[in-house]
């Protein structure tokens, strides 16, 4: 699944980056048969299916994994971090420039310019399995949009490999219009971006007359009535404020999750360790403790009484996620790693390493500031809060922890669906 790409290889990408490169050569391996399902489905590039196990697509048509087209900027995604982490220009050459200008190619053909010539891509489903064949999902849309510019900026770099895979200045060209021209729409009336064009506009789910017994709500109500409704199963504009927060403002970012909050009932492993993420970055610490326990304990206690059919990999992965993108504030926008920690009440103190651009980077955390320090390696360019820091081994630099401006957005969570509290597990 796409999960690998998004959840599971961020972890491997910054702990062993030897494995998230094996990752991504088996991904490329699959090229061929992408390439031919995106035939199959009159597209141009490689389509990458939504579940496979030896490249082909396992499943048969559904519109929540059809439609998903957003698995090739997710696999961009993890191209691009994995590069910019490790600076493997061989890995680059050889599979990396590949793989996103196929993915790149999709999108063209997948998409359009309107009228008043804003890129459209319609049709599609997000991670939210709960909304399909949606026009303009957020979340596809702005990793598309960083797919396109990812692809024109390594073709710059690696004219070799552009002239082998046919790629032309044209086409470039029209890589960049489309990523700044990319349609990302907004309710003027709610102060929110919509998951996808008119989804603010639906009916709103009737969670109070749903009961417990009644989740996951997808084995107990036909699709095409989730499909039409603001219900949520797992984060996928959230994601998105995530995975690129670099494209919305505090403000928004505080105003989206307290909305989708009250519609996201997390029938998926994948979505407390997002949560957890957002909720930190708009300082609502406890509850991003809360989510960080439900990711984290979720094969542990059997949250959703299936893990003897095997392990939640990615909601595993994701745990580190919180702890590191949430309570660390770790963001990579653009190759560029950067920190914004904060620790709620019950925690004294988080401890994490990652190797990034060959360095050892340890980051030490307790409720007043934190310590970053270089174990081996050469000198790292980072920002705290917003301040640039060069930090060299052997020379720790330690900086302020400023609390979060948690301000007037408390969001609530559908009746039933809030996370079991950790201030009861731990008191």
């Amino acid at each position: 699944f796409w999960d690998s790409e998004s959840f599971v290889l961020p972890v491997l990408t910054y702990t062993a980056p030897q494995a998230a490169g094996d990752a991504l050569r088996w991904r490329h391996a699959t090229l061929p048969g992408a390439r031919e399902r995106a035939r199959v489905l009159g597209l141009a590039g490689a389509s990458f299916p939504w579940r496979t196990i030896t490249g082909a697509e396992c499943s048969s048509y559904w519109p929540a994994g059809t439609a998903a087209f957003h698995i090739n900027a997710d696999v961009a995604d993890a191209v691009l971090r994995y590069h910019a982490a490790t600076g493997d220009d061989q890995f680059q050459s050889e599979v990396g420039v590949e793989l996103l200008v196929e993915t790149a190619r999709l999108w063209l053909s997948l998409g359009h310019h309107d009228k008043d010539g804003a890129f459209r891509i319609d049709g599609v489903t997000g991670p939210d399995e709960y909304s399909a064949i949606a026009d303009n999902n957020v979340y596809t849309n702005l990793m598309a949009q960083r797919n396109l510019r990812g692809a024109a900026s390594e073709v710059a770099a690696h004219p070799d490999q552009a002239r082998q895979l046919g790629v032309s200045p044209e086409e470039t060209a029209a890589w960049r219009d489309a990523a700044d021209r990319v349609v990302v729409p907004y309710d003027e009336a709610l102060g929110v971006h919509p998951q996808a064009d008119g989804f603010t506009q639906h009916q709103r789910w009737n969670f109070e007359a749903t009961g417990r017994d009644h989740y996951p709500l997808l084995l107990h109500f036909p699709y095409f009535d989730l499909y039409r409704k603001q219900v949520i199963k797992q984060a996928d504009l959230v994601l998105a404020l995530h995975l690129r927060g670099d494209a919305f403002s505090s403000e928004e970012k505080a105003r989206d999750f307290a909305y989708y909050e009250g519609l996201t009932v997390r029938d998926s492993s994948l979505s407390a360790c997002t949560q957890s993420i957002i909720a930190a970055e708009v300082g609502l610490l406890e509850l991003a403790y809360d989510y960080l326990g439900e990711a984290a304990t979720m094969d542990l206690r059997d949250l959703e009484h299936d893990t003897r059919d095997g392990m939640h990999m990615a909601a595993l992965a994701g745990s580190w996620l919180a702890v590191v993108a949430g309570l660390g504030g770790m963001r990579d926008h653009d190759g560029r790693l950067s920190f914004a920690p904060r620790l709620p009440a019950a925690l004294t103190r988080v401890c994490f390493k990652m190797v990034f651009q060959g360095s050892l980077l340890l980051a030490d955390i307790n409720a007043r500031e934190v310590t970053y320090r270089v174990l081996r390696g050469p000198a790292l360019q980072l920002t705290h809060e917003g301040e640039a820091l060069t930090v060299e081994e052997g020379k720790p630099l330690s900086r302020r922890i400023h609390p979060p401006d948690v301000g007037e957005h408390r969001p609530t969570q559908p009746p039933g669906r809030a996370p079991a509290s950790r201030r009861r597990v731990t008191s």
